[in-house]
């Protein structure tokens, strides 16, 4: 499953870039964190609770960064383990570019599951990852005291 998207954040883009390593504006941007911390340089243990509409299930897991060029882009790569719900992994592509006094986000990323979470269906899950995509960018600009506006995929 691929998903992603365009953001204008109107901030500068090292604030962006500051705000995208900062735990407590990424534990307030992402829905359902119960937990998220720095366990190295380039790697953040973390602990969400997704919504799935007929099941809540927390996934534990890691994410690691790799292909960091400071303020303009890295790749995160995570695997979380939700239990009997299976397995749920992906990676993203973050890439901050200035867009006058503002910055441009794009966000690409690919994801998959396993056990159970296949079942569901790739069409609701792929739903659900877009809705939740798209409202950790909504809390993210609140949680940096910044604007955001989606501009929708690339064309």
């Amino acid at each position: 499953m691929d998903f992603g998207g365009r953001y204008i954040i109107a901030a500068p883009r090292v604030a962006v870039w500051a705000a995208l390593n900062d735990t407590a504006v990424l534990k307030a941007a992402i829905p359902g964190c119960h937990a998220i911390e720095w366990s190295s340089q380039t790697t953040l243990e973390l602990e969400i609770g997704v919504n799935l509409g007929f099941a809540k299930p927390v996934f534990k897991g890691e994410l690691s960064l790799s292909g960091i060029v400071p303020a303009e882009r890295y790749t995160l790569s995570g695997r979380g383990k939700g239990g009997l719900l299976g397995l749920a992994e992906g990676a993203a592509d973050i890439v901050l570019a200035d867009h006058g006094d503002d910055t441009l986000l794009v966000f690409t990323a690919e994801g998959g599951a396993s056990g159970q979470i296949m079942k569901l269906g790739k069409a609701m899950i792929g739903n659900s990852a877009q809705r939740i995509i798209d409202g950790f960018f909504e809390r993210f600009g609140k949680a940096m005291g910044a604007e955001v506006t989606a501009m929708g995929a690339e064309s």
